[in-house]
């Protein structure tokens, strides 16, 4: 049983919209409160998770530094905390240098950026040469990066993964594919293109809310699922809650449930990989 294995959860938001400024929560009245670790804690109880990656939050661009060191400080409350992808304007392309020194700076336990794409309406908007000079620029900082979009940017993504080569890349969300109208093309083929480049990982998370969020079954998951462990093997697919976002579709332990239930037939080598040790070695940590 994949029960007892190890969970690294490489997908973790925590925020409190009272001590950071975050906008986008203003029509969201589900999630416009405090989700902190008690929170965390309460809903991932019994499982065993033995790591956690912070992923950003979206805060008010004047904020970002110190969302970083504020997820550091909690860091020293939450020991499974280990790995932090931190916000930052690569699109300032050389110029952001400067605030990755600063960033980097904060603390050994910053791994990685994200620079959120999915809301961005230019298409090529991470083509333009200043993002893709900021996203070369993370290889040398030793940082990677998360790629939050929507299934329709994946080939404009694809483009900018081949051109940063050096640089460590994590598909966020499978790419957020329009599970609720059971849409596989032309999503698959393009995860599939995405996928044959060889500094790219997926994280099989926020499903659930990309499903019919009232309604869902693990079948309406099973064939995404499906999808994404034939086109990027055991070697690139980690496992993440997406918490408290998931709370829109499903608590916590109910998606967790539904992954396991449908990896099942997995050989638990390749669990182990999915459910932690993939996301050990994308984010250099140890638990």
């Amino acid at each position: 049983m994949s029960e007892s294995l190890p969970i690294v959860d490489a997908h973790v938001h925590l925020w409190d919209p009272n001590q950071f400024n975050m906008p986008w929560l203003t029509d969201i009245p589900r999630l416009n409160r405090p989700y902190g670790l008690r929170d965390y804690r309460g809903q991932t109880q019994g499982l065993p998770i033995v790591g956690m990656v912070y992923v950003e939050v979206g805060v008010a661009a004047q904020e970002v530094l110190r969302e970083a060191r504020h997820v550091v400080e909690l860091a020293w409350e939450e020991p499974r905390l280990q790995a932090i992808v931190a916000a930052a304007p690569v699109e300032r392309g050389e110029a952001v240098r400067e605030y990755l020194e600063s960033l980097v700076a904060i603390s050994p336990l910053i791994k990685g950026v994200r620079r959120n794409l999915q809301d961005e309406a230019e298409t090529d908007f991470c083509l333009q040469p200043d993002f893709v000079a900021g996203v070369r620029l993370l290889a040398e900082f030793k940082l990677s990066f998360d790629l939050c979009i929507r299934h329709w940017q994946l080939p404009y993504v694809t483009e900018l993964v081949r051109r940063c080569p050096d640089t460590a890349f994590s598909l966020d969300h499978l790419g957020k594919p329009d599970i609720k109208q059971q849409q596989l093309d032309p999503w698959q083929a393009d995860l599939r293109k995405l996928a044959e480049l060889p500094n790219v990982v997926c994280k099989i998370s926020g499903m659930v809310t990309e499903a019919d969020q009232e309604g869902w079954q693990p079948a309406d998951l099973e064939p995404f699922i499906n999808v994404v462990l034939d086109v990027f093997g055991e070697e690139r697919v980690l496992f993440g809650g997406d918490w408290p976002v998931a709370l829109l579709a499903s608590p916590y332990r109910r998606w967790y449930e539904t992954l396991e239930a449908l990896i099942a037939h997995v050989p638990v080598s390749a669990r182990r990989k999915l459910w932690a040790e993939n996301a050990q070695i994308f984010y250099r940590i140890s638990v």
